[in-house]
Formats: structure tokens, sequence, C-alpha cells
């Protein structure tokens, strides 16, 4: 995973591993009610999301799936001004876009059975 640094020259450097905004994504989308990050048998989930740096700018992609019930546009809106707000107060990035993909649909146990 590539390392960001972003220079301060009062206080030195701070180095984010993309990893760690990774993390900060998946808290931000685990903060929207009705969707979960995609899962795909044992891989871990902060696989799916990706991002790219450009100096200090972000993009990010993330795959998830919707409850059933949800509209899916309300949700995509939640997880981008989550993510955004979550990812600027936390780390040094301005996001520049958030790309959702929702990938399937998670029913409850009384509609499987």
């Amino acid at each position: 995973m590539p390392n960001k640094t972003i220079d301060n020259e009062k206080n030195g450097k701070v180095i984010y591993n993309a990893g760690i905004v990774k993390g900060i994504v998946a808290l931000a989308v685990s903060d929207v009610n009705g969707v979960s990050l995609r899962k795909i048998g044992k891989k871990d989930n902060l696989d799916l999301i990706k991002i790219s740096f450009t100096n200090e700018d972000i993009d990010v992609d993330v795959s998830v799936d919707i409850e059933y019930g949800y509209n899916v546009p309300d949700v995509a809106y939640e997880i981008q001004q989550s993510v955004k707000r979550n990812v600027e107060s936390m780390s040094k990035y301005k996001v520049n876009t958030v790309d959702v993909h929702f990938e399937g649909v998670s029913f409850p146990n009384e509609f499987i059975d």
C-alpha cells in the first residue's frame, strides 16, 4: 500500500498509510443505515475500497450491499457525505469524489425462508 507524506513545516511530517484512510472510509460507511461493505468470500473488506491519491486530494471508490427497503439514491448521498466528512476531519486530505457501487441487496431473514 502506498504511503503519502504531508509536509508541515512547524511540526515535521505526517505520513498516512493508505490502509489508515481505507479504515476511515470503512468507519464512515458503517455510520450509514441500510448498507454494509461488500463481502466476497474471505477477502478483506478493505480490499474493496479503492483510493486514488493526487497530492493532498483523494478519490474514493467503495462497493456496498444495500438492505431491502432503503432508497438507493438517498443512501448513496449519505455515504458520500459521511466519507467526505470523516476523511476530511480525520486526515489532511480533501475528498474529490466518492463513487458508490451497489453490488447486492440483503434481505431480512423473513424473506429468505
